[in-house]
């Protein structure tokens, strides 16, 4: 009988919901979860509910932040999994670790190049394990782009064109919650493009040397709206009259999980999750364009936007042989950062995918989708995280704490380049370069 790894959970907000489903359901036979840690026990407590109550399981000790030593030492996870706030990723990734754990972390890795850096050293001193969540490259509609890759049909890739659109629900829902402040979230360059920055890493099989960006905040915020001439009294929506019939509303007595995880502890943590997009603060960006060098010497040029009217993406690879072509508009819903999609719908409303021969006819491919959260890739991703023998992965779509940067640096370099109108060199800010050779 395969003995059972032990797993603690600290951040117990939306995006905890997976890894707790994954352990005490699908896995359960080789997989346990210890323990939860979090600064609100009422969260907490909503969780040790659900397991109570769906799964009839007992409820599993509460630990609060400041607790989190203890929590390892009268637990004794194997794993720590991390989904907290992502500005403080670094406090407990580098803290379990120096205490004998191994790591899963959502993404993005970290904020910052002090944090990154914490990492990398205790890594370099522990010799433990840090696996980041980049579940988008378990779907399988971005699994078959990287194998059109991988089977030469551009051959050498040269150039990358790729814009992900962030519609008015699930775009405006980062000006809703903490991520509107970038000391929290490090911006969406940070937060969101992690995930497209990653596949642009994976895809081409390279990591990032220059970047360049510009962006601004020119949607949200209340200077834009009084710019178009509307006007709210309202700071957030729930309880508010004056917010029924405002589009941008999220009322957290809407699903039981934002009640119970977000409402409810308002008086506990202080947090409000249901802020007004067109309210103050908000510092970060709403319209972003990147270019990057890479060490292969691919270029990208990316844009994200987080007000459209729909939502997807287009990417397009071409090379020395041809140019492939995948176009997504998807149906998920995000308020909960879960990535499901209406089960009737599917995940896409509309996919297409493409190869361009140099000098041959064009083609069109069957866009893949799978059962699951983003478009399929959550369960695959679990399958591989928690199974105890999991399938063969041609495509190496494991992140380690490598990917985790050469991905998170492209976002702090943009951010470094907004900031200063200038290029950014990876080099400069991290050497990157000499950890991947390592």
């Amino acid at each position: 009988m395969t003995q059972q790894k032990r797993f603690a959970l600290v951040g117990t907000g939306g995006r905890a919901g997976m890894f707790v489903d994954a352990i005490t359901t699908t896995y359960k036979d080789v997989a346990e979860l210890v323990a939860f840690c979090d600064f609100s026990q009422t969260r907490m407590n909503w969780y040790n509910g659900r397991l109570q109550t769906e799964r009839g399981l007992n409820p599993l000790p509460t630990y609060f932040a400041d607790q989190f030593d203890q929590m390892i030492a009268e637990t004794k996870p194997d794993t720590v999994i991390v989904t907290t706030i992502d500005a403080a990723h670094h406090l407990y990734i580098t803290r379990a670790m120096a205490l004998g754990c191994d790591v899963i972390s959502e993404k993005p890795m970290t904020t910052d190049l002090p944090k990154l850096q914490a990492i990398f050293d205790t890594i370099a001193q522990t010799g433990r394990s840090l696996r980041v969540t980049f579940n988008y490259r378990y779907a399988p509609a971005y699994t078959q782009f990287r194998q059109l890759v991988l089977d030469g049909h551009v051959g050498r890739p040269l150039a990358v064109d790729f814009s992900w659109i962030l519609d008015t629900s699930h775009g405006a829902d980062y000006f809703r919650r903490w991520h509107r402040e970038k000391e929290n979230s490090g911006g969406l360059l940070v937060h969101k493009a992690t995930h497209h920055f990653d596949l642009v890493n994976w895809w081409v099989d390279a990591y990032p040397t220059q970047v360049f960006a510009m962006g601004g905040l020119n949607f949200y915020g209340r200077d834009n709206a009084n710019g178009r001439g509307e006007q709210y009294s309202y700071t957030r929506y729930t309880g508010v009259p004056e917010a029924q019939n405002d589009p941008f509303a999220l009322f957290l007595t809407s699903k039981a999980a934002l009640k119970g995880l977000y409402l409810d502890a308002e008086a506990e943590t202080g947090y409000i999750r249901d802020r007004n997009v067109f309210g103050e603060p908000i510092n970060i960006e709403d319209t972003m364009a990147v270019t990057a060098r890479y060490n292969n010497g691919v270029i990208l040029s990316y844009c994200l936007v987080a007000y459209a009217p729909w939502e997807g993406l287009r990417v397009a690879i071409t090379g020395t042989r041809g140019r492939i072509e995948m176009d997504i508009e998807e149906t998920v819903s995000h308020l909960l950062g879960d990535g499901q999609a209406s089960a009737s719908k599917g995940p896409f409303k509309q996919a297409r995918m493409r190869v361009f021969p140099m000098f041959g006819q064009p083609y069109e491919l069957e866009v893949p989708v799978g059962d699951g959260g983003h478009g399929g890739a959550d369960p695959v991703m679990l399958e591989q995280i928690f199974s105890p023998q999991p399938p063969p992965d041609p495509y190496h779509r494991a992140a380690s704490h490598i990917d985790g940067a050469a991905s998170v640096l492209v976002g702090i370099a943009a951010n470094q380049a907004m900031q200063t109108g200038q290029m950014v060199c990876i080099e400069d800010l991290f050497p990157l370069a000499a950890m991947m050779n390592k």
